[in-house]
């Protein structure tokens, strides 16, 4: 069965045109009937970012479930990874997250975790997609769902928050950008009750502005801010709070990478990171691959997604993964990616060193690498054809022992996405170019976009 309305994040496009209120209503009534059948709690928590869309598709999702019996409580603004927790910690079959991360204000998205907090699988997703629709027996009278707002489940979560960093942070300068997003209240709120100083940017959403100036997808705002604001550290959030990159005092950027790397290996000098293993994705930089592997740490890498890097923890056990944009996993606190837990983890570790951020900016250099996105004609056949096989075969027979190519197809666009690291820059140029240009010639390809990842973030 293929896969029509959800992404690798979800069901995402614009709202009112691709996300309408009626295919919100749809999916949220197929996802009650799902969990009315699940053997699960019948309820419900939904959460959602700023966007001005959001209370619109809120409405549509509540009266979708509701119309199947299902209780529902909506915290209003939330972070993604809060209402994970609350799905988790509370009397919850079902979360449902209405957000499109860092995407621009336009666009949303609705994506749903399961009692325990964790995405819904692949296999989950199309049952919901196969029963919207589709006509069942309605509930009446008592048996509709009830609606309660309540923001009070929030308190747990900011509680839970604040028992990570039992030292404390008092005197800790801390620069934030909030993107305008789920994170421009709670988190704020945390560092100053764990005694940090705080000076704060995008923190003042009005639905419109979310992801707009700022936000972990444009870490140069937060680079600058740090600096200006003269503080230790700086802290950049996507909009809805589930990823999070970081700023030292001298405005160099620490990726997903770096944040993974210091936590790691501070907790290998306390001999607490058993087993010694991290996970990536094939994004996850070269360099920083090396920078373990001379440390004893081993690298498992998965595809891009949280979803697969959530797996493969609960495959190895180990205490931490994640991605180059800042999706980082610590399963020992949630099962999810949360921006919030990134950095209390990150600036614990900060206060136990007792080191200034930019002491480890150097302690390993990243390879080379680039990202190219190509519109295609057609993102099922894009690698059918001989030329382009032929291309991506020189190039990885070029690379051998130099680098290594990732190619992949957007899970929602007609988009391929072409990541290239090499030994050196004039190689790497070179290789990726090549690729491209077949893609040109028989994809039907057009460049949409070319970011070098060497010093900066994954998508």
């Amino acid at each position: 069965m293929s896969r029509k309305l959800f992404g690798t994040d979800g069901i995402r496009g614009v709202a009112n045109e691709k996300l309408t209120p009626e295919l919100a209503f749809s999916i949220a009534q197929a996802a009650g009937n799902w969990l009315q059948n699940s053997g699960e709690t019948p309820a419900a928590v939904v959460g959602m970012d700023t966007r001005r869309s959001g209370p619109m598709l809120e409405s549509a999702v509540t009266a979708g479930l509701c119309s199947t019996g299902i209780s529902v409580l909506c915290l209003g603004v939330a972070p993604t990874p809060a209402v994970s927790y609350v799905a988790r910690t509370g009397p919850f079959g079902l979360g449902v997250i209405i957000s499109a991360s860092h995407n621009p204000a336009p666009d949303n998205g609705i994506k749903f975790v399961g009692h325990d907090g964790t995405k819904l699988s692949d296999d989950t997703e199309l049952k919901i997609e196969d029963l919207a629709g589709k006509e069942f027996a309605r509930p009446t009278g008592g048996l509709v769902g009830p609606i309660l707002r309540d923001e009070r489940p929030l308190l747990g979560y900011l509680e839970m928050l604040e028992r990570i960093v039992p030292e404390r942070l008092d005197g800790l300068k801390v620069a934030v950008d909030c993107a305008n997003g789920a994170a421009s209240r709670l988190a704020p709120e945390i560092l100053r009750r764990l005694g940090a100083h705080v000076s704060v940017t995008g923190d003042e959403p009005d639905g419109l502005n979310i992801n707009a100036e700022g936000g972990a997808t444009k870490p140069e705002h937060i680079q600058r801010f740090t600096v200006h604001a003269h503080a230790d550290v700086g802290v950049a959030f996507d909009g809805d709070a589930d990823r999070a990159v970081f700023s030292d005092e001298a405005g160099h950027l620490i990726n997903g990478d770096r944040t993974i790397g210091i936590w790691a290996v501070h907790m290998q000098r306390q001999s607490l990171l058993q087993p010694p293993l991290v996970v990536g994705t094939v994004m996850s930089n070269g360099g920083f691959e090396r920078y373990l592997d001379l440390r004893g740490i081993k690298l498992e890498r998965t595809p891009v997604g949280d979803k697969y890097v959530s797996q493969k923890i609960a495959e190895t056990g180990a205490l931490i993964g994640g991605e180059q944009s800042g999706h980082i996993i610590f399963p020992h606190r949630g099962p999810t990616g949360d921006g919030l837990i990134t950095m209390l983890e990150l600036f614990s570790v900060l206060r136990m060193e007792a080191r200034p951020a930019s002491s480890f900016f150097n302690e390993y250099q990243p390879l080379p690498q680039m990202l190219v996105n190509v519109e295609v004609a057609n993102r099922e056949t894009w690698n059918q054809g001989s030329e382009v096989q032929r291309a991506l075969d020189d190039v990885r027979r070029e690379l051998e022992g130099r680098g290594r190519i990732n190619v992949r197809a957007s899970g929602t666009q007609p988009m391929v996405r072409v990541m290239l690291e090499a030994d050196s820059y004039e190689l790497r140029d070179k290789l990726i170019q090549n690729v491209v240009d077949a893609l040109e010639r028989e994809a039907g390809g057009k460049v949409y976009g070319r970011v070098d990842l060497t010093h900066a973030l994954g998508d």
